[in-house]
């Protein structure tokens, strides 16, 4: 197994690329509040002629994620582009890529908190409904409060999945740090839904489609110029191989414990137990950090 190179700051490789596909939540912000020094890191990137493309599983719209990036500090001057599995999800439900999704019925039963009933409100033909009974599909964008857990949605799940619904989930990451609480997401419900015997699709990385439409964004720059900064596995990375770019990986991010970066600010990450996870997922990793910064 190669060692994986370890850096400090996107200075050390910035030269190597022109665009830049970003996580949002672990990379850019806890969910609560920017990074120190990501601000910066953005801007400088920007100044210097690089494309950034915010990339996130936010089951939410552009719209709304963008405004909420605004109200931590991170105005659009600070990016060139952004993309959501929400976005994705709402498209997808509103122009069906595949015999799948075309089949799907005009009644949705809503999985998840009332902010993200974006991805479903304005599309013509589709119906909110509130018993699982008279729902066609479930829209699963993750659950509703941040103290609640899998256990919680287990009853719905069940009874969905008793009537064979078909699943469109939201946001494929199973779990995410919000400030240092660690939190499920609608990917760890829809594991349980595929456990269950449920039929599910999922829009968001580590998706290679979602990648090809940050292309678009980033203007169809070749992908060995490209970098794709991630903080898991199982989603950043796989989508950076899947798509055919060069992946980082943030260790500070949810693989912390995994990887004995308890302080990001001065722990060093465990590049061989990283290498041996990597090389078991099949993944290649380019480069890692701690944390995002210039």
């Amino acid at each position: 197994m190669s060692v994986i190179p370890l850096y400090t700051g996107l200075s050390q490789l910035a030269d190597r690329y022109d665009g830049f596909i970003l996580d949002l939540w672990g990379v850019v912000h806890d969910g609560i509040a920017p990074y120190p020094g990501v601000p910066e890191c953005l801007k400088t990137l920007r100044a210097q002629g690089k494309r950034v493309c915010l990339l996130s599983n936010a089951p939410r719209r552009v719209d709304a994620a963008a405004a909420r990036l605004t109200e931590m500090g991170l105005t659009p001057d600070h990016y060139d582009a952004l993309l959501t599995s929400g976005e994705a999800t709402h498209d997808a439900l509103r122009d069906p890529p595949d015999a799948w999704h075309r089949a799907l019925g005009p009644k949705l039963l809503h999985i998840g908190p009332d902010r993200d009933a974006g991805v479903y409100l304005d599309l013509s033909g589709r119906t909110k409904v509130d018993r699982t009974e008279d729902a066609d599909f479930v829209l699963n964008t993750g659950i509703v409060d941040f103290s609640e857990s899998l256990a919680d949605y287990e009853a719905i799940l069940a009874a969905c999945a008793a009537l064979k619904l078909p699943m469109v989930c939201a946001n494929p990451d199973l779990v995410v740090h919000v400030g240092p609480q660690l939190v499920i997401c609608a990917g760890e419900l829809a594991r349980r839904y595929e456990e269950l015997g449920g039929d599910v699709r999922q829009h968001g990385k580590p998706f290679a489609s979602v990648y090809a439409r940050c292309f678009d964004l980033l203007g169809g720059m070749a992908p060995d110029r490209i970098l794709a900064v991630g903080d898991s596995l199982r989603t950043d990375m796989a989508g950076a191989n899947a798509a055919g770019v060069d992946g980082l990986l943030i260790a500070g991010g949810i693989h912390r414990e995994e990887l004995g970066v308890a302080d990001p600010l001065s722990d060093l990450p465990d590049l061989g137990r990283l290498a041996e996870i990597a090389a078991q997922a099949g993944l290649r990793i380019s480069a890692v950090m701690n944390r995002l910064g210039w």
